[in-house]
Parts: structure tokens; C-alpha cells; sequence
């Protein structure tokens, strides 16, 4: 067993010695009707909006709320490789509180409701905007992740 100098070395080593493992087992992509790939990015991404697989739009993407499937049964697309982490999120962050913020002015502005009411309001419908925008903000990075090549994904192209 090697010497670690920190447990952030021994963190990163085994990660990547699980990721060196992980590409000797992985299956190249063998897409079945090349005619499914998108033509352009715009396509891929919102494949992925529309919980479709980005690569063929056959599968649905998301089986949970916000877990991709692993490999596409249709055109075969590995998806494990995919690394969304927060972006997705500061993504409906932004757009909720884009189309937030006339409405908290309007309600603030229009209605005699005592501040708790309007916290309630307000605060419901953020949440509610920002679940409903989590999963399509998280479908369309992964697409421009699989579009572009980046983290272990072969260009479709």
C-alpha cells in the first residue's frame, strides 16, 4: 500500500484508479440508427429538456427526479460519465428568480397582504419554479456535456 501524504491524496487516487477501472470496462457506444443523433446542439439539449435521451430521444432519461439513466436502452449511449453537479442548479436559481422578480413586485405592489402573506406566497412559488425547472436545467447541461465531448464522452460527431 502506498504512503499518503494527506487523505485528500489517498481521495483523489482511489478516484481515479475507480475512474481508470470504470474506462478499461466501458462499452464504446454502438448507436443502432445513426439517423436518431441530433443534427445540432440546440436538438440535444432539448432532448434532454424534454427528459428524452439527448443521443437518440427514444428513452426517457430520468427514471428518478434527478438520477440519468446509466446506458440508454436504445441507442446504447453510456451516461454514467456525466458530471452536472451544481450547475444545473445555480441555472434554475437564476431563471426563478428572473421570473420572480416582477412577480414579487407586482404582488407587493397591488395586494394588502400582511408581510407573512406575501412571504408565503412568494416563497411557494419560488419553490415551486425551481423544482420545476431542476430536471430540464440538468437534462440540457448533460446534453451540452455529451455535445461537446467533455468529461469522458466521445463527440457525437
Amino acid at each position: 500500500m502506498a504512503e499518503y501524504d494527506t487523505m485528500v491524496d489517498r481521495f483523489y487516487q482511489d478516484r481515479n484508479a475507480k475512474a481508470d477501472e470504470d474506462k478499461a470496462n466501458l462499452v464504446a457506444p454502438m448507436p443502432s440508427h445513426d439517423w436518431h443523433l441530433p443534427q445540432t446542439a440546440w436538438q440535444a439539449v432539448w432532448r434532454g429538456m424534454c427528459n428524452r435521451c439527448p443521443s437518440c430521444g427514444e428513452t426517457k432519461f430520468f427514471p428518478k427526479l434527478l438520477k440519468p439513466i446509466e446506458r440508454c436502452q436504445h441507442c446504447h449511449q453510456d451516461w454514467t460519465l456525466q458530471q452536472a453537479d451544481d450547475f444545473p442548479a445555480y441555472l434554475a436559481i437564476i431563471l426563478t428568480g428572473h421570473i420572480m422578480a416582477p412577480i414579487m413586485i407586482a404582488i407587493i405592489s397591488n395586494t394588502n397582504l400582511p408581510l407573512w402573506g406575501n412571504m408565503v406566497i412568494i416563497l411557494s412559488m419560488a419553490m415551486f419554479l425551481i423544482g420545476v425547472l431542476l430536471q430540464p436545467a440538468k437534462g440540457a447541461v448533460i446534453a451540452v456535456q455529451w455535445w461537446m465531448g467533455l468529461h469522458g464522452f466521445t463527440k457525437p460527431r
